[in-house]
């Protein structure tokens, strides 16, 4: 796994993260909270949003502003369309305990993903597994795309980071005194290069954080034989939804749809329903 001592500086991590701490707050209809404990005496809290067992799953990294509870309200849209998200928090953000790095945000997305594995299984959950990642969450949700796959049928970034350095200067890194490469950086670009599941990129037109060349980029080295990539116009890093509305959920049903083959998973739905 790829070492990343220089973004883990203090001056460094409070620029990149920004967590805010949360107690549980009341369940939206049809969602479960689920706390994973990623090593002895930290665990990160993650909420679900249900729409059906035999439904895709999404597992989903957000960005460095945002808590699992902030979907709150958007859970629901992705559920209604029949897409099971599963939100996770970061260290110290939520109900989370701990403190956010780069290393650990890496390395516990890796026990998150083998412990929602289990929890589906478990709980009789059939649909297929996705990743997503929006903005930094587009860092643990590459990374583990690296390693799984065939545990995954498929990758969406949402207003995703290309480059480390550019963003680091945007964000008020002073590069030439941290000493900070973009070899030093996520490595996106590169890790992508190895990604063959089919991948769908999603970006703001007018981003002003990340701008949408970031997800040209990140389309023209991807190693996927299937992938897609949207940019919705007018759309800022934070007004994605807002922005985007329906369009936003359709766009990502319809590459679900696409990949899963969504007459058959509904076929079976329809099968489970009747029996």
């Amino acid at each position: 796994m790829q070492k990343y001592s220089k973004l883990d500086h203090p001056s460094i991590l409070s620029s990149i993260f920004h967590p805010r701490v949360c107690g549980h707050t009341p369940l939206p209809i049809g969602a479960t909270d689920i706390k994973i404990e990623t090593e002895p005496g930290i665990s990160i809290g993650c909420r679900f949003y249900i729409s059906e067992p035999a439904a895709p799953n999404i597992l989903f990294f957000h960005g460095n502003g945002e808590i699992a509870a902030d979907y709150d309200e958007i859970g629901p849209h992705y559920t209604k369309a029949g897409m099971n998200l599963l939100v996770t928090d970061y260290r110290g953000y939520g109900w989370s305990n701990g403190s956010p790095t780069i290393s650990s945000m890496v390395a516990d997305a890796e026990i998150l993903f083998q412990e929602t594995l289990k929890w589906l299984n478990a709980h009789n959950h059939t649909g297929s597994l996705f990743l997503m990642g929006r903005s930094l969450g587009s860092v643990p949700a590459i990374d583990l795309a690296t390693r799984h796959d065939n545990a995954i049928k498929g990758m969406i970034l949402e207003s995703a980071i290309a480059e480390t350095l550019p963003l680091a200067r945007i964000l008020g890194i002073d590069i030439d005194k941290t000493g900070l490469s973009e070899e030093d950086g996520f490595n996106n670009l590169k890790k992508i290069e190895s990604i063959t599941k089919a991948t769908f990129i999603l970006h703001g037109g007018r981003d002003e954080l990340i701008p949408a060349a970031d997800a040209e980029k990140l389309q023209s080295h991807s190693g996927a034989k299937s992938k897609e990539f949207v940019v919705i116009p007018g759309a800022n890093h934070n007004t994605m939804i807002a922005t985007g509305g329906t369009l936003y959920f359709q766009t990502i049903k319809q590459f679900i749809d696409k990949i899963t083959g969504a007459t058959n998973w509904r076929r079976r739905r329809k099968t489970s329903k009747e029996s």
